[in-house]
Formats: structure tokens, C-alpha cells, sequence
């Protein structure tokens, strides 16, 4: 029997029984005397009383009263009750919000625990707790509305238990993943391999189509834009936009309903299981993007509809006055994640994402807002602690978005050992290199090298820092090099949102062109920001559609373009194209438009091959950070840095001006074993990154360092298919094309067994 078989009749119950407080959610099993049904449990520890409200097929309601409370948690046991059918709760209480009080039981209210979600919210007047067509919405929060939501919100859905996810998992180490961000309908929408029933869903990234891109690619796991259900903004509906992101959550242990290809009564559940296995198979790991900080109720005029009505001040944080919220978010309120009930929420949702859902980690959006007491931001916070000793959480990825928007926010470099970063200045030293905006490149050299000077005195390695380019806030990268303003005017806020501080530099024209010399610039740009980023230690992340040459046409803030703006294009790397932004929009010149499409799979070859070179090499995936001292198999240091001249940087280059810089990556002295005890050993490398606007002649360090040296990659060259393959002796000058990045081996054999002493000489890494 499918997950909504049951549902196709009346609701088969009119009485409730006592049932049990834990576990909280709805949860189908047997109750007195082996009697089928399922059993309600949810706090509300505030509350006067809680009515459980069942739906049948035409919307009917019934209300069943539960029991008084057991320390805070209203719960009953419904007799028939079965999956696929519809609940939901009105929750009593006193209405004050000069106290945070803001019970109203003309609210139908989703349960926090719901595991499957149907329909959608349209936020009309009724969804308010509050009168909101008075005076405004903030002259009239203090005062309640006593109209019926119920035909106006989703309702929960009863969903079987599953037996938990036991597939085979890849557990990839953290040195030797790749992170690849990308949104699960906007990844397949546009795809013309796809089954058009399947675009845009769940199974539609479970397509051999979708996994086989991902896999020829060379990333090792997906990291899922929210797929929490979640709910559209007030201000968005009234302009005809929905959220697209889904940075909006309302329930934390539902998929979104709306990326479901087989029905929204559990069968949504199935669906993102088989998801995660079919991409399990593919050896690609799945990390969810979650936003426990704040709900998709906002702050006071917000719509009521969970939390807020089930205990305000149990689940946010609110101001003295308790009438408004706590903003630590930007929008609008924020959790009480110090509350035990509150996480005792997101615990148990992170427990069941990871075990009956099966992913692999998670990473937590704006995760120093959960981070915070009474006190500010505590990095021995219970939320911190309590992931810290969880025998199911500390075993899983662990991703930070180390900031938020409160006093005290921005923490990069402080989350606990276990956690990993996005680093933000990584992002930045990176843009500003290639873009000729760094007065030196000492900030560069220690991004390169795994940000030791942000991790290594926590005892952290490598693996802490999430390096990236570009994420989904933001210019794609192809919009990066072609914008140096936002153009955002089609979110309908007048070009107010999107950050305005972008780091990125047009080439010469602003915005799309016909000149071939800025758009070969603009090509070759993309390459050296791909390939800094996939040789730089730490852990690369890259975001959908970038390896592509994606555009959003200049938007910074796609967060609420559910089309071709914000979709993937695959039209420029497959045979069939699918109506994406670069094949609508009109170009003067077939010419010019066949180089595009050229330099589109240009830069997905480059990225497989540069992802290859990653896999294969250890010394391009280390995961310690470089010692810069010599070591015993060559005496040579681990890392060393380079000028033009072939010579090693002194401290006082490293305060200079420059526009080249190359480092060398010994793969002789890697710490560590395999999974054998064995030694690590593998290839040495010099990397080579000249962001000058005209030529440079690069002396190859000769002995001991190299006799010679193999080109594997060169940026400057359109046609990326393959490697240069050119062997350079060591002490050769070697032209670095103007804006270029060279990847050069070391040959075999070709260095000396002793000779250079000491190290990086001033230089970042150790």
C-alpha cells in the first residue's frame, strides 16, 4: 500500500486516547491492546489546551481535544488514524503580545515534527494571528484575528516509519572531497535528457542523466540548496515571485513538497530516499543546506503559522519588550536554540535527515546565530555542545556558515575542531588577485595554502576551510568577470537587495558583448579563477552551472527567480539544447556565439581535468597544513614560494607589489598513511598565477628543485581538450601568457636528493 492509499475515505476516527509523549511527531504504530492507529505528541509548553485537527478528502475538520499535558507535551493516540492522513493543530492559550503571547486557535498550525507536507501557504489575512488589514500591519499586531486559516494553509500528512537508510554510504574523506552546490529543481529543469515529468524534482537529479554529469565531472558530493519545506514570502507573492532558494524553512523534517514528482501525500518521502540512494551508488555524498536559525514567520508581521502559535516565546528569541523579535537573521526573528525543546527540534531533525533519510552532512546557514545565549555568541554553546557528543551527529560533515547579522556575528576561524568553514576570505583574496586589487599577495599566499593562519591555532587542518569562488548568493562566475554592478531590478526592489561590495571586474564592457577580444578575456578569467580554486588546499566547493559558463544576466540575488534566470543552461554542452537564457538571448554574429559555446565546453573540460589532477595527486589535496621545512626524503621543504625570477620569496617580497606568484607542492613528505600504513608519496607540482596584463617571462626554478618540468595545464589557450603536455627544462624561461595560470610537474627524477635548507622563507603554510 503507497503512503495515500488510506486517504481516498473519510476520516475513519472520532475519538482520541490518552497516548504517549515521545516521540514527538505523528508516528503510526500500535496503541492498547494492539490497536492500529497513530500517536500525536507535541510541546507546547505554554499552551492552555491543544486540539488535534484531522482532514478528509473534502477539507472537512475534525477537532479531537488532547489530554492535559505531560512536562509541557500534548499528545494522543488515534485509533484508524493512518499514513496519508492530513493534520494539523489549534493551539490555546492567552493573547498578549506585550508578554510574547500570541496563541490564537482560529489558526491552523503545522506541526514543527510533520515528515511530509501538502499544499501550499498563499498568506492571505487569514494565515495572521494577528488584524493585519488595519492601519497596517504593524499598527494592528497587538490585536487578534479571529478568522479560520485551515482552508488557507498546508496541512501535515501521517507518514510511515521507515526502516533506517542502510544503503552503502561513500564516506569520503574530507581531503579528498569536492563540494558542488547546487539547487535541485534548477539543476534539472533546463536538462534535455531528463524526462520533462522529472525536471526540477527529486527524481529527476536521481536520473542517470543529472548523476552521470556529476560523475564525469569529478565532484564527490552534492551540497542541496534547503529542501526543508518551506514557504513564499508575503512580498514576493504580491509581485507574482516565489522564494527559489528556499532559505524560508517552516518544516524541518519535511522535503519540500514542491520538488516532488510523485505526489505530495508522503510519497515525497519515498522519493527523496531513492534520491539519496541512487546518488549514493554514484559515490557522491549528500549534504543538506538547513536554516535552523529563523522560520518562514518572520518578525511581528508576520503570518502565524507553527511555531509562533504553538509558544512564541518558547521557540524565538524576542526582544525585552517580548513584543518584537530578536533579528539576528535578517529576517525577521530568530530561534531559541539555548531552549531545550527547541533543540531537541533541530536535533531530532538532524538525527532523522541523517538516518532515515540517509544523508551525509549538513551545512548550517548563518550557523553563528545558533551559537548564541543570553551572552552572545558562545562557541561552548548547548546547540555546539550538544552536535559535539550526538553518538549519530559528530560522525557526519559539518559545515558552518561562520556569521550572522547580530553584534559579534562574524567568526570565521573560531566553530569547534569537528566543523569545517565557508571562508569568505578565501573568496575574496582570490577575486581581488585576478581582478589587480591586492596591494601584496601575502593575504593570497595563506589562502592558497589552506588558511593556516585561521585554523591551525585551534588545532583545525586543511579540511576546515571550504574554499570558494562564487555560492548561490552572488555573481555565477561567469557573471563575475562580465559585471561590476548588480542588476537586480527584476526581484522588484529597485535594485536595493544583492550585496553591492561584488570584488568583480567586467574585462572592459558591462554585461554581455559582442567584442571578441573582452569576451576571450572574460573566458580566460574564468579559467584562472577554476583553476586557483581546485589546486588551492583546504576543500573546494563549486556551485551548479559555473563549470558551464552560467549567467544570471548580471543578478546577485536569484533568490527569487524560479526560471531561466536561475536555472542551469545546459544548451551550451549538450546536443539538444532547452530554451536556457543563453539560447533566448539574441547575439550579433554566428561567429561569436560558436566561440561561446566553444569556451562553455572549454571550461568543462578544464574542470574535469583539473578535478582529476586533484583525485590523483596527494599533494594537491594534502590534508595537513605544509611545515615549510625541509623534509627527509629530498631535503626539501613541503612548500616553497617563488618569484618571476625563479628565486624564493624573501620577506620582503611578500610586502611588495606583485602581480605573479608560484608556489611549489612537494609530494615527497606528505604527513600521514593510507589506508594501508603505507607512506604517502606522489608527484611535486608548481603552480604558477600571474595576474599582470601583460607577458611575463618565468624562470623555472632549476636544481635542486627540477631539471625539468611537464605543462599539464595553461589557462591562456582557447582550446582547453587536453593537456600541453610540454616538457621545460629546469632554469627555462618560460612565457606566462597575460592574465594565465600554469600548472607544471615535476618530472621524476629530475630533482636533487639534498640542497635547498629551510623553507618558504617568510611565506604562509607553516
Amino acid at each position: 500500500m503507497s503512503e495515500s492509499e488510506s486517504v481516498r475515505e473519510a476520516v475513519p476516527v472520532a475519538e482520541v486516547w490518552p497516548g504517549v509523549p515521545a516521540p514527538l511527531g505523528a508516528r503510526c504504530g500500535t496503541g492498547p491492546g494492539g490497536t492500529h492507529g497513530t500517536n500525536f505528541a507535541l510541546w507546547a509548553g505554554g499552551a492552555e489546551g491543544v486540539d488535534l485537527c484531522l482532514f478528509d478528502e473534502s477539507g472537512a475538520e475534525t477537532r479531537l481535544p488532547l489530554a492535559a499535558p505531560t512536562e509541557g507535551i500534548w499528545h494522543g493516540f488515534v485509533p484508524g488514524a493512518r499514513p496519508g492522513l492530513r493534520y494539523g493543530y489549534r493551539v490555546h492559550g492567552r493573547w498578549d503580545p506585550w508578554t510574547g503571547a500570541r496563541w490564537n486557535p482560529a489558526k491552523l498550525l503545522l506541526d514543527p515534527y510533520a515528515r511530509a507536507v501538502d499544499g501550499e501557504y498563499a498568506l492571505p489575512p487569514e494565515v495572521y494571528g494577528h488584524v493585519r488589514d488595519r492601519a497596517g500591519p504593524w499598527a494592528a499586531d497587538t490585536v487578534r484575528d479571529d478568522r479560520d486559516s485551515a482552508p488557507y494553509v498546508p496541512k501535515g500528512v501521517v507518514v510511515r516509519d521507515h526502516s533506517p537508510a542502510t544503503g552503502p554510504r561513500p564516506g569520503t574523506p574530507w581531503a579528498e572531497t569536492v563540494l558542488y552546490e547546487l539547487h535541485v529543481r534548477g539543476f534539472t529543469r533546463l536538462h534535455p535528457d531528463i524526462p520533462d515529468r522529472l525536471r526540477g524534482t527529486y527524481a529527476g537529479l536521481a536520473h542517470p542523466a543529472a548523476i552521470g554529469h556529476l560523475t564525469r565531472l569529478g565532484v564527490t558530493a552534492v551540497e542541496l540548496l534547503p529542501v526543508h519545506q518551506y514557504a513564499h514570502e508575503d512580498h514576493l507573492l504580491k509581485r507574482n515571485l516565489r522564494n527559489y532558494w528556499g532559505y524560508n524553512s517552516i518544516g524541518y523534517f519535511a522535503p519540500h513538497a514542491g520538488y516532488a514528482a510523485g505526489g505530495t501525500r508522503g510519497e515525497q518521502v519515498g522519493e527523496f530516499r531513492s534520491m539519496v540512494a541512487a546518488l549514493h551508488s554514484a559515490g557522491i555524498e549528500v549534504i543538506l543546506d538547513v536554516v535552523y536559525n529563523h522560520t518562514a514567520e518572520g518578525g511581528r508581521p508576520g503570518p502565524t503559522l507553527s511555531l509562533r502559535g504553538i509558544d512564541n516565546p518558547g521557540y524565538y528569541r524576542l526582544q525585552p519588550d517580548a513584543r518584537a523579535y530578536a533579528d539576528h537573521t535578517g529576517c525577521g526573528n530568530t530561534l531559541r536554540t539555548a531552549h531545550p525543546p527547541v533543540l531537541r527540534l533541530i536535533t531530532d531533525s538532524l538525527r532523522y535527515w541523517v538516518t532515515e533519510m540517509g544523508v551525509d552532512g549538513f551545512r548550517f546557514d548563518l550557523a553563528s546565530a545558533l551559537a548564541r545565549t543570553a551572552d552572545g555568541v558562545d562557541m561552548e554553546s548547548p546547540f555546539l555542545a550538544a552536535l559535539a557528543q550526538d553518538p549519530v551527529l559528530r560522525g557526519v560533515k559539518l559545515i558552518a556558515e561562520p556569521w550572522d547579522l547580530g553584534p559579534g556575528g562574524y567568526r570565521l576561524g573560531a566553530f569547534p575542531a569537528e566543523w569545517s568553514e565557508w571562508n569568505d576570505r578565501y573568496r575574496d583574496a582570490v577575486r581581488d588577485f585576478w581582478r589587480g586589487a591586492l596591494p601584496d599577495v601575502r593575504e593570497l599566499g595563506y589562502r592558497l595554502s589552506g588558511s593556516s593562519d585561521l585554523y591551525a591555532p585551534g588545532g583545525r587542518r586543511p579540511r576546515a576551510s571550504v574554499n570558494h569562488v562564487t555560492a548561490h548568493d552572488g555573481f555565477t562566475l561567469r557573471d563575475l568577470v562580465s559585471h561590476e554592478r548588480k542588476h537586480n531590478e527584476a526581484n522588484g526592489e529597485s535594485n536595493r537587495d544583492g550585496a553591492d561590495d561584488n570584488r568583480s571586474w567586467n574585462c572592459g564592457a558591462e554585461g554581455e558583448t559582442d567584442d571578441p577580444g573582452i569576451n576571450a578575456l572574460r573566458r580566460r578569467q574564468a579559467r584562472n579563477l577554476l583553476t586557483t580554486l581546485l589546486l588551492s588546499t583546504g576543500v573546494p566547493m563549486l556551485v551548479a552551472g559555473d563549470e558551464m559558463g552560467r549567467t544570471q544576466g548580471g543578478n546577485n540575488n536569484a533568490y527569487c527567480q524560479d526560471n531561466e534566470v536561475g536555472w542551469v543552461d545546459w544548451s551550451p554542452v549538450t546536443r539538444a539544447g532547452a530554451g536556457g537564457l543563453s539560447g533566448e538571448r539574441e547575439r550579433s554574429g554566428a561567429l561569436e556565439r560558436e566561440r561561446e559555446r566553444s569556451g562553455a565546453r572549454g571550461l568543462l573540460d578544464l574542470t574535469t581535468r583539473l578535478l582529476a589532477l586533484r583525485r590523483d595527486h596527494p599533494a594537491l589535496r594534502r590534508a595537513d597544513f605544509f611545515s615549510g621545512r625541509a623534509g627527509a626524503a629530498d631535503g626539501l621543504p613541503d612548500l616553497a614560494w617563488f618569484t618571476a625570477r625563479g628565486t624564493e620569496m624573501t620577506e620582503r617580497d611578500w610586502y611588495a607589489p606583485a602581480a605573479t606568484l608560484a608556489l611549489r607542492l612537494s609530494g615527497r613528505d606528505i604527513p600521514g598513511r593510507d589506508a594501508r600504513g603505507r607512506r604517502i608519496t606522489g608527484d611535486s607540482f608548481l603552480l604558477i598565477l600571474h595576474a599582470g596584463d601583460a607577458p611575463v617571462d618565468f624562470t623555472l626554478p632549476g636544481p635542486p628543485w627540477a631539471s625539468a618540468y611537464e605543462v599539464l595545464v595553461d589557462t591562456e589557450p582557447e582550446d582547453q581538450s587536453g593537456a600541453p603536455g610540454a616538457v621545460r627544462a629546469g632554469g627555462e624561461a618560460v612565457a606566462v601568457g597575460p592574465r594565465a595560470a600554469l600548472l607544471l610537474r615535476v618530472v621524476p627524477g629530475s630533482g636533487a636528493e639534498g640542497g635547498a635548507k629551510g623553507g618558504a622563507k617568510g611565506g604562509p603554510g607553516g
